[in-house]
Order: C-alpha cells, then structure tokens, then sequence
C-alpha cells in the first residue's frame, strides 16, 4: 500500500517538477531583445525616425559647418514571430523531456541573444541621413 502511494505522488509531482521549470529558457527565449527596423538607416530619413527606432544615439558630434554625427549602438534582434517560436520550441522539449531540456536550453538561449551593431549616421543641415558607415554588424544592416 504504502508504495502504491509513494508511486502515485511521484507520478503526481514530476509533471510539475516538469512544469515549473519550463520558465527558464522559454523566458529567455520571450525576453531577447526586439528585431529593429534597420530600413530607417537609409539617405533622407530623418534623424528623429532614427532615434525612435534605434533609440539615444551613443554619442553625437558637431561638425564644423553644423551637421550632427551620431552613433548608434544596439543589439540586433528578433521578431515576435521567432521569438514565440523558439519559446514554444523549449517549452515542448521541457515537457517532453520533464525538465532536463533546461541544461541545453538555457545555456542556448544566453549564446543565441542576438548581434551587437554599431554605425555612425551623418545628417545634413536638415537632420536627414546624409551617409551610414557601419562599424559592427554590417551584416545585420541588409
């Protein structure tokens, strides 16, 4: 008797066990920074565009004749759509796997947290890109 029950809540608790820590890489996964709209980085646009969708440039310079330089350095992520994905991907494995997916995909989601760009954009007189020279991530900018 005694063992049929310690059976039964074994059978009880490791779904949970199972469940509880399905939290680890699928909130990872939810948390990676958003894919940003890297179009606004072309000639004419203007510089407030730029700043709502990369944010506060890092640095921003004068030049002699009154044109701003700024600096942009962001981390290039993902989409909703991937992001969701890869969660309901670890979040199937954890279940599956009652839990041990975690050693995997944790550590997965902490390497795969996207890539570091960073570019200088020149403005006119106007405040309109003039020119965009990449410093990092020039491959995250086509």
């Amino acid at each position: 008797m005694k063992k049929s029950v310690s059976i039964a809540l074994m059978c009880l608790m490791l779904p949970m066990v199972a469940i509880s820590t399905t939290s680890c890489a699928v909130k990872q996964a939810m948390d990676q920074p958003d894919k940003k709209d890297v179009s606004v980085l072309v000639e004419g646009t203007p510089r407030y565009r730029v700043i709502g969708e990369l944010g506060k440039p890092v640095n921003t310079k004068v030049t002699k004749d009154g044109k701003k330089v700024d600096v942009y350095s962001f981390i290039q992520g993902y989409s909703k759509g991937v992001k969701a994905a890869r969660a309901f991907g670890h979040g199937a494995m954890d279940i599956a796997t009652l839990g041990l997916w975690e050693v995997i995909g944790s550590p997965t989601e902490a390497i795969a947290s996207g890539d570091k760009v960073i570019v200088r954009v020149h403005y006119d007189e106007n405040d309109l890109i003039e020119k965009v020279i990449p410093i990092k991530g020039k491959n995250e900018l086509n």
